[in-house]
């Protein structure tokens, strides 16, 4: 995740021709939508390259480059509908395109996880959440080990544990969870997390988030995610302004 900054640009003519001599901007440190396994599936190597040049204007053949993008709903950051463990609201149409925008963007918490733990009860209790904030992203050790820019899923990353979930349902007014990880739950309890926090279909998941440069306090938080009806999850962007 990036704090809101000025962007950059290269202007020119249009074609081959006229962007001879540009130089490549460089890399402004966006996260990218990473090919990884998801908890919930296993251990996976990625799903291969994501994006591919299908139609290129290197060799003249073509009038315009075209890309295609290949990847799973739970590609990179991204957010999980009610659908994504219960298929009754799979069935229903609980899905990405139902999720409400006003809890995806606002007001929200950045909270420091004590490190070497995953997220139980108790550890839900020191953070001292103040009563009324709704949107809490948290960071772990998940983000000293930079485990979201790992290519190979971790199965030791930190996350949620079933009785953490249900702490934060139970006494806090959290509407939007958000983690720096694949997955919000840890994977001993992937599923059981997973089905505490959307039983309800209250709560909100935001997953994969890069929490690297930015401090612990309140920023405006916008999300959105592609409005992908009839998917359980989808690719988000997300950033935060102080």
């Amino acid at each position: 995740m990036r704090r809101a900054r000025g962007g950059g640009g290269v202007s020119g003519g249009a074609g081959a021709g006229a962007a001879r001599g540009v130089r490549r901007r460089p890399d402004r440190g966006h996260q990218p939508l990473l090919p990884r396994g998801h908890a919930s599936v296993g251990v996976e190597a990625g799903s291969g390259e994501f994006l591919r040049l299908v139609r290129s204007m290197r060799n003249g053949s073509d009038i315009a480059n075209f890309s295609e993008l290949r990847l799973t709903a739970h590609s990179g950051t991204h957010v999980d509908a009610p659908g994504h463990v219960f298929e009754h609201y799979y069935d229903a149409g609980f899905d990405v395109d139902t999720l409400d925008l006003a809890v995806l963007n606002g007001p929200a918490l950045l909270v420091d996880v004590p490190r070497d733990k995953n997220i139980i009860a108790d550890v839900m209790a020191s953070l001292r959440i103040p009563k009324g904030v709704r949107r809490v992203l948290f960071r772990t050790l998940n983000t000293e080990r930079k485990l979201i820019w790992k290519k190979e899923f971790d199965t030791s990353y930190v996350g949620f544990m079933k009785d953490g979930a249900q702490w934060l349902v139970d006494n806090t007014d959290i509407k939007l969870v958000g983690v720096d990880y694949l997955s919000v739950a840890a994977f001993e309890e992937c599923i059981p997390a997973h089905l505490v926090f959307l039983e309800k279909r209250e709560v909100i998941l935001v997953e994969a988030l890069n929490l690297e440069h930015v401090t612990p306090g309140m920023y405006t938080l916008h999300c959105l995610p592609l409005r992908l009806r009839g998917a359980e999850g989808s690719p988000a962007r997300c950033i935060l302004i102080k």
